[in-house]
């Protein structure tokens, strides 16, 4: 079964969940001051995903700045999400969806049951938490950040 994400012009899921540091991140604390680009990835240390959160962090002024947060998720901990940011010198939140395990990527619909973990899912929601645009791919299959870009440019 292919997972397809929440619809876009639908109302982003708040959550609340622990970034790589262990502060609390809630999506509702960027309402009215910024878009948020939420990035669901399956684990930290595999390949693919290694591949673009490094990416991200190479072009991160587009992802984080005076009208954008990058939120990146995943099902592991937050104790290997922070030596994966420490590693690959990723400097903007990495948020773990470990316990209750799943619970945000579920929300979003992104959450693989077989699997365990979420696929790869891109939510780019407004600052009034408005999702205006979606991408999922599945688990082998890198996203092209020149997306989220044009995505970011219409809001």
């Amino acid at each position: 079964m292919a997972l397809a994400g929440i619809a876009t012009d639908t109302k982003a899921p708040d959550f609340e969940l622990k970034d790589n540091h262990g502060r609390t991140v809630r999506l509702s604390d960027f309402r009215g001051e910024k878009n948020v680009v939420l990035l669901f990835y399956p684990f930290a240390f595999t390949g693919v995903c290694t591949g673009e959160l490094c990416a991200l962090r190479d072009e991160l002024p587009k992802f984080v700045n005076d009208d954008t947060q990058l939120l990146a998720v995943s099902n592991d901990s937050i104790h290997t999400l922070r030596v994966f940011a420490e590693q690959e010198g990723l400097e903007y939140p990495l948020l773990s969806d470990f316990w209750p395990h799943g619970e945000a990527s579920r929300a979003y619909e992104v959450f693989d049951e077989d699997k365990g973990c979420a696929v790869r899912g891109t939510f780019i929601i407004d600052k009034e938490g408005v999702v205006r645009w979606t991408v999922v791919n599945g688990l082998p299959d890198a996203r092209d950040l020149n997306d989220y870009v044009k995505a970011l440019d219409t809001l």
